[in-house]
């Protein structure tokens, strides 16, 4: 689509409703006012108000405002409502010309069980919106794209321990690429790679050029997770076509909480948590947040450690209800080893000499490490000015250091037993700079109501890598002995990338007629890399300027369903150049998807359903000839996604998920692979988890939960011959609530299936990496 497509697009929606007569307007007032909790006077998010028997209506925003313009003069009942609160309803009268301001406090539902009073629950597995889809914090209902929320209560009750673990019941999504990894968290949304470019903070990217880095964030330091998938270039510029996966750190509460954990588990597991929140002074104007974690384990693979240190100080400063100030710091350090990659011969194929044992280590003790030191330091502020415009800053400096040395299997020789090896050696070092800065107004033509936004986006990283590649002694797969001496490895590449990206986004969300809500985007970026290769003495620079837009509309129909449709796009710089010393073009990313989403009224559930048909271009390739990267790649997936989540009052918490993507490489330097399916990518996912709480009984308090994933076969090469299995794998967890304390067991993978993730060639031999063995991880915790 064109620039004055977008354009012309923009104009349409300012002026929708503007033909109604004069004389009707004139007659009407401005309703106003915020909705807060009863017991704490909170804002409340997410809550609908209306009038009654009338369609005027909307959802408040973030901070629990909310503005009816245009009421016709006369006599209202306000009602408020929110899943888990009781109704509140308020008369009001409506004078022409005037502002009507008014406080809705809405009380917690209660219910009787056998004479026991139970308040109702909410939230729970149920995110009350949804950031990073839009972000302006619009209800699910309103956002025309797959999204899904994997909120605290989640992330608690399966026990998760990594990012990975968190995404392992979310569609569209491949967090374990490769299986057991305890490094780096490897990406894949909707069949595309997204490990350097996918990752998010708080809607603030996390960069990773050329696979320099790696992340793998705390999920204890996180709120909630948020998983848009498609392409999202128009709110954060360039990123994958496929998704992304945005962590929202915990911040400061303004109700005091206090947690302490104890979590002993498998492989010598012993992990220590703390999290502490509230108030500093009686008016909650400052308030703190202290999130820590201590960790000392081994895993699944002899002499691989997975240690961690972690700590996230939150600092809050609310001078007034118009005005945020918080304060984010994170530091984080990680001791293990590179997960194992063992021959096919011995593991998915039989080998005279036996079969390879998933704890099998084949690289050096003393040379083997993976040590990553990494901290971020920055801020958010909002500003509301008046009662339409609201102003918001994110900040935020973060810096990390990875030492990387493995030793590696390369091939087996004629014996079956006896394996090649190499050292490969990585030293990087990144710091970056991120800002956002975003204006957003809400306003009313006619019967449309606007929330229009205008933000700048500015990103800039120095990456420095040195990395080294020579030969290590081969060792006995079947009996391994460790310590011969390796000789120092060459360089093989010393490189600093410096990047710079700054982009300039408007989004207008439209509500029509309390039915329709109309979603435009656009966004230019500029892009500048500079790329100092010092063995090789060359200095390169590359400019890109792109436009990605983004269109949507949304149906919300009076029985809770919501059909949708959308068109969007993604870009991404693609660093170096081609033989003849062009540099390469952008990589490109369009999707149409269209879908439904179901959330009856009064229920604290939803069902989305999403067709999508997503086309890559521009990848690139490595030219099996001259071995020189070219860029002729083009690949497209479509496919279906359907989620469930609910979280019932009598004590049920479900989620189900199902994913059937078709992904074919349409367009290669080999013509060969064209039609085939690309590398780690698995055509059908499919999960489901339950966990009751008994709420009236004897045993009140304690809780069953249960799941079951099914992952897909995938190729591990292009032709199709090198496939891992697909397979089931089922989890279980108990747990008991009294006074504060919770005792609770998970076991992941309850029946210990042994099983290949994922198969790869690299030169003459075939190899597989495994999935996780059965984990059992117990937990004490006090809460007050």
């Amino acid at each position: 689509m064109s620039h004055r497509t977008w354009f012309a697009g923009l104009c349409i929606a300012l002026l929708l409703g503007l033909a109604g007569p004069p004389d009707a307007r004139a007659q009407t007032g401005r309703v106003e006012g915020r909705v807060v909790e009863a017991e704490t006077g909170n804002p409340l998010r997410s809550v609908n108000v209306g009038l009654r028997g009338t369609s005027i209506g909307t959802a408040v925003q973030a901070d629990g405002s909310f503005v009816l313009d245009d009421v016709p003069v006369g006599t209202y009942t306000v009602e408020a409502s929110l899943v888990g609160y009781e109704t509140a309803e308020r008369e009001i009268e409506v004078r022409t010309s005037e502002t009507t301001t008014l406080t809705i406090r809405l009380s917690q539902k209660s219910v009787e069980l056998s004479g026991i009073t139970v308040t109702d629950r909410r939230g729970g597995y149920v995110a009350e919106e949804v950031a990073s889809g839009n972000k302006i914090g619009a209800p699910l209902a309103e956002t025309p794209q797959s999204v899904s929320v994997i909120t605290r209560d989640q992330l608690a009750a399966k026990g998760v321990d990594r990012l990975s673990e968190a995404l392992r019941y979310t569609p569209g999504v491949q967090g374990e690429t490769f299986g057991f990894e305890p490094r780096t968290t490897f990406l894949r949304f909707r069949g595309f790679d997204a490990t350097t470019g996918g990752l998010y903070r708080n809607g603030v990217q996390l960069r990773n050029p050329s696979f320099n880095e790696g992340y793998n964030p705390e999920p204890y330091g996180a709120e909630r997770i948020e998983v848009p998938r498609g392409p999202s270039s128009v709110l954060y510029g360039a990123g994958s076509p496929g998704g992304l996966v945005n962590v929202v750190s915990k911040r400061p509460t303004q109700e005091p909480f206090n947690e302490v954990v104890f979590e002993p588990g498998s492989n010598n597991r012993l992990q220590g948590k703390v999290d502490l929140s509230g108030p500093i002074d009686d008016d909650g104007t400052f308030s703190y947040r202290l999130t820590g974690l201590v960790r000392e384990a081994d895993t699944q693979v002899d002499r691989v450690p997975n240690d961690r240190y972690f700590v996230a100080p939150a600092f809050s400063w609310r001078p007034s209800d118009a005005t945020t100030l918080t304060l984010l710091g994170r530091y984080q350090e990680d001791d293990t080893r590179a997960s194992q990659r063992l021959p096919v011969s011995g593991t998915l194929e039989s080998n005279p000499n036996g079969e390879l044992p998933v704890d099998r280590f084949l690289g050096e003790p003393e040379a083997d490490r993976f040590d990553r030191e990494q901290w971020s330091i920055g801020y958010l502020f909002t500003q509301k000015v008046g009662n339409a415009w609201t102003i918001e800053q994110k900040l935020r400096y973060y810096s990390i250091d990875v030492d990387d040395v493995s030793v590696f299997g390369t091939g087996l020789q004629d014996d079956m037993r006896t394996l090649g090896r190499s050292l490969f050696e990585s030293f990087a070092e990144l710091d970056g700079i991120a800002l956002d800065n975003q204006a957003q107004v809400n306003f009313a033509t006619g019967q449309a109501r606007h929330t229009f936004l205008l933000g700048v986006g500015v990103q800039s990283i120095d990456v420095g890598s040195e990395q080294n590649f020579g030969s290590a002694p081969p060792i006995d797969v079947f009996a391994p002995t460790f310590g011969k001496e390796i000789p120092d490895p060459p360089p093989f590449q010393d490189t600093d990338i410096d990047q710079r990206q700054i982009g300039v986004y408007a989004q207008d969300h439209v509500d029509l007629y309390n039915k329709w809500t109309l979603s435009l985007n656009g966004r230019v970026d500029w892009a500048r890399t500079e790329t100092d290769r010092a063995l090789a003495e060359t200095q390169t620079e590359q400019n890109d300027t792109e436009f990605s837009g983004r269109v949507g509309l949304v149906y919300e129909s009076d029985f809770g369903l919501a059909p949708y449709a959308s068109y969007s796009e993604s870009f991404l710089p693609s660093l170096g150049t081609d033989p003849d010393g062009e540099a390469f073009e952008p990589e490109r990313g369009e999707q149409w998807e269209v879908g439904a989403r179901y959330q009856p009224p009064g229920s604290n559930s939803y069902l989305t359903v999403a067709l999508f048909d997503l086309t890559r271009e521009n990848f690139l390739q490595t030219d099996s000839e001259t071995f020189q990267q070219i860029q002729t790649g083009e690949a497209n997936s479509q496919g279906i996604e359907v989620e469930g989540v609910a979280s019932f009052d009598f004590g049920l918490d479900v989620t189900a998920s199902y994913t059937r993507q078709d992904v074919e490489i349409t367009e290669s330097v080999n013509e060969a692979v064209e039609g085939d399916r690309p590398t780690q990518v698995r055509e059908q996912m499919g999960t489901g988890w339950a966990d009751y709480t008994l709420q009236d009984s004897p045993l009140a308090g304690l809780g069953l939960g249960g799941g079951v994933r099914y992952l897909g076969p995938s190729f591990g090469d292009t032709p199709n011959t090198l496939k891992a299995p697909g397979v089931t794998l089922f989890d279980a967890a108990v747990h008991y609530d009294w006074e504060g304390i919770r005792i609770q067991m998970n076991v992941d993978n309850v029946f210990d299936n042994e099983h290949v993730a994922s198969t790869f060639v690299n030169g003459p031999q075939d190899f597989a990496t495994f999935g996780a063995e059965r984990t059992v991880t117990a937990s004490i915790r006090y809460r007050w």
